[in-house]
């Protein structure tokens, strides 16, 4: 009997339902279809299914040939592929072998759209304190644009020199969520988060002299904020946060993504 996991997992069922196949072979016919077994990683094929979005790939200390290869597992399941903390060598070598592959330099971002995705009608609003958290903003453009979300990309409006902040805030108050990033001290989550209704979740970045201490400064005044409603993510952790913005602006929209 064959059965495919991706198309088939009801009919998996009724044929053990009615004892054309015992519940060894319906197990082993689900788990098949779940992952790709590449050797070197296990491509989990059902996290759309799960969690709304396909697997992504991390790229910092894969080898370029391991990236392609788990492009391509996601490629033939027609699942659209993101993959984070790509070198700009690294890229070279996947765009010899995939040339759909499209490089965001700035976030390190590498995309491959397999499918069209809609575009929500609220947006993402991702403010920075400094020209010098980009990258890391970047990240999280990249990434909520990849998962279907409009952007609004507010950069370098720090507490430094608060004006520049307020000339911006009739946008950022219309965004369904706020993603703040900023190094140094991380002030700026406090203060927009004081202003707006939205959720915001704020990012630290490792920019900053020695007693930033490579980020950890700013991790701890996010989290001791006075201001409600901030979810504070990882140092430099752009995806994590977009990857949450988005859920949260696709709730918004009468369902998930």
């Amino acid at each position: 009997m064959t059965l495919n996991m991706a198309t088939d997992t009801k009919a998996i069922l009724e044929a053990v339902a009615h004892q054309k196949i015992d519940t060894t072979t319906a197990q082993a016919l689900l788990a098949s279809g779940t992952t790709d077994d590449l050797g070197f990683a296990k491509v989990d094929l059902a996290r759309t299914k799960r969690n709304g979005y396909p697997e992504v790939i991390y790229g910092e200390g894969k080898t370029a040939q391991q990236i392609i290869d788990i492009m391509y597992s996601l490629q033939s399941h027609q699942q659209n592929v993101l993959c984070t903390r790509v070198s700009p060598e690294k890229f070279v070598a996947i765009h010899q072998v995939i040339k759909a592959a499209v490089y965001y330099a700035k976030a390190r971002c590498v995309v491959l759209n397999v499918q069209v995705m809609a575009t929500t009608s609220t947006s993402i609003a991702i403010v920075t304190a400094g020209t010098s958290d980009m990258a890391v903003a970047e990240e999280a453009a990249v990434t909520a644009e990849a998962f279907g979300n409009r952007v609004q990309r507010i950069y370098d409006v720090g507490v430094a020199g608060i004006h520049r902040l307020f000339a911006h805030l009739t946008e950022i108050r219309q965004a369904q969520v706020v993603i703040v990033i900023a190094g140094m001290e991380g002030a700026l989550a406090s203060v927009v988060g004081g202003l707006i209704d939205t959720p915001l979740i704020a990012v630290p970045t490792s920019i900053g002299y020695g007693t930033n201490f490579e980020g950890l400064t700013a991790l701890l005044t996010m989290l001791n904020s006075c201001a409600s409603g901030i979810t504070v993510v990882n140092i430099d952790n752009g995806f994590g946060a977009a990857y949450s913005a988005s859920m949260i602006n696709h709730l918004s929209q009468g369902g998930k993504a």
